[in-house]
């Protein structure tokens, strides 16, 4: 559901005009947009997303060795392929009943928390900011543009900009000191990441069972030296993101209307404790709450379960639009979990995924997306969530559940308060994201240095419990294990835009059933 202002009475005769984005290119040529615009009412009166790509790999993995799972399922994004290995990787842990060795646990999260810190200042600062930048403004509002040259940067002795105009500046693509400052971060977390997983963006040192990282002391040094060379970059970050955002909302009265959606947010959860995670299904609701960023939905602001077991079963996949035939007369691959709770038809578990290409009608069938919902057991509701909230949800479910309680963050029932260490300028900082009055584009943009800097806080700590075990000689990274002739799994996890779940149903030692959404 999308919110937008009323309807004024005064309405114009109708000025309809057809317009369509097709392909969409940041979404690798995948995504079509298909509008009738009035033009008079500046209006949307109609409005088809598409995708023209059929992926199909829950078709082809059927058959195929479980352990092969995660290095295929990487090959499903060019951008999050780590995040699918990893949450594939759970999947099968929890299937073959294996426990990865604590330090395996913390190299997963240092990967993952490094890519989370190259993917959002990539996006952010080289993506998102062109539409702030002063070239855009210039062109498209110079009125505004005017108004940020007179205003005073709030935050200027953080970031060194005097003025909001002086940040928009910065912001120009190619030219800009952060365009061109974000690029080299990107690059220096790259590092990091590879520094764990091997190899970016397909992963090649994450199994089932733990990693192939070689856990040398240098490891963990290299890592930390790279994290400490952009920890003042992430709060100038933060501090610069702030002022320009709060900048628009009152240089712009009504901004906060633009991309403003219901709040229905969910997030899967990131960053497993080793103290607490098993991958035992029976225990998923303990080691799921257990987790550095808290898994949640949050309805009307809400939260409604954290609990993954509430969260796994009220998974829905619908057909909605698109070109596919319904699996619900087929025999299920699961009917109960292994708590004993009834699996419906419609749960990724159960689905059976049969293409049936035909042509485009707007009317009926027009895309290879299907549509994942979440059943709302109150209100019987299937809800449409936010589920490419990112960093907004999570920050948002972690703020609610007020369980997160480290030495570098601490939820607090309404904030996430992150405490960064001194760096080569800036002083030791303590960040405060608090939980926004609207759910909209600036507050999913805002949203997302504020968990750079969570990352960041969070490898610190990830770091300090890895390096104390590799002086403790505890430097096992693999358990071994064998694959069941009968088994089922699943495994939640937070890609960058978003939340990330993977199904597994094993028979005969074989994939019988793979679902990524």
């Amino acid at each position: 559901m999308t919110t937008t202002e009323a309807r004024p009475t005064d309405r114009k005769p109708p000025e309809l005009v057809d317009m369509s984005w097709d392909p969409i290119t940041r979404i690798i040529g995948n995504l079509g947009i298909y509008t009738k615009i009035d033009f008079a009412n500046r209006e949307v009166v109609e409005c088809h997303s598409t995708s023209s790509l059929f992926r199909g790999y829950s078709v082809f993995m059927k058959g195929k060795d479980p352990r092969d799972a995660g290095f295929i399922t990487s090959r499903i994004c060019g951008i999050c392929g780590d995040n699918h290995t990893t949450c594939s990787d759970y999947a099968q842990q929890m299937a073959y009943g294996v426990k990865p060795p604590p330090l395996a646990e913390h190299i997963v999260n240092l990967g993952e928390a490094a890519e989370y810190m190259f993917d959002h200042t990539i996006f952010q600062d080289n993506l998102v900011f062109v539409d702030f930048c002063e070239a855009m403004v210039k062109a498209t509002n110079p009125g505004v543009l005017a108004r940020a040259e007179r205003t005073e940067a709030p935050r200027g002795e953080i970031h060194g900009y005097r003025t909001i105009a002086d940040i928009m500046k910065a912001f120009n693509p190619f030219e800009g000191e952060v365009y061109k400052e974000a690029l080299k971060v990107s690059r220096v977390t790259r590092e990091m990441f590879c520094l764990m997983e091997g190899r970016h963006v397909h992963p090649s040192t994450l199994y089932p069972g733990g990693v192939g990282t070689m856990p040398q002391p240098t490891v963990f040094t290299d890592y930390l030296s790279r994290l400490m060379r952009v920890i003042d970059f992430v709060k100038k970050a933060v501090a610069m993101n702030d002022d320009v955002f709060d900048f628009f909302y009152e240089a712009l009265p009504g901004y906060e209307e633009v991309g403003r959606r219901r709040v229905l947010l969910g997030c899967w959860g990131a960053f497993q404790d080793p103290k607490v995670v098993d991958y035992r299904y029976e225990t998923m609701n303990t080691w799921g709450k257990a987790m550095y960023v808290t898994p949640g939905i949050i309805v009307d602001g809400e939260l409604v379960t954290n609990n993954l077991v509430d969260i796994n079963l009220g998974l829905r996949i619908m057909l909605g639009s698109s070109y596919y035939e319904d699996w619900v007369n087929e025999s299920p691959f699961v009917t109960h979990d292994p708590l004993g709770n009834p699996v419906d038809m419609r749960h990724p578990w159960n689905q059976t995924t049969v293409p049936v290409p035909q042509k485009r009608d707007f009317d009926d069938k027009y895309s290879w997306v299907m549509s994942p919902r979440w059943f709302d057991q109150r209100t019987g509701d299937h809800l449409a969530l936010d589920t490419g909230g990112g960093p907004l949800a999570r920050l948002w479910s972690t703020a609610l559940s007020g369980l997160v309680d480290t030495p570098y963050v601490k939820s607090t029932g309404h904030s996430v308060r992150i405490s960064l260490p001194k760096g080569e300028s800036l002083p030791e900082t303590t960040l405060e994201w608090r939980i926004p009055r609207w759910s909209n584009t600036i507050e999913r943009d805002r949203a997302r240095p504020y968990f750079i800097a969570y990352a960041a806080a969070m490898a610190l700590q990830f770091l300090e419990e890895a390096m104390g075990m590799v002086r403790a000689g505890e430097t096992k990274v693999f358990e071994n294990y064998e694959v069941p002739d009968e088994a089922i799994g699943c495994g939640f996890h937070e890609a960058v835009r978003g939340v990330l779940s993977h199904h597994l149903v094993i028979k005969d030692k074989k994939i019988a059933n793979y679902h990524p959404y």
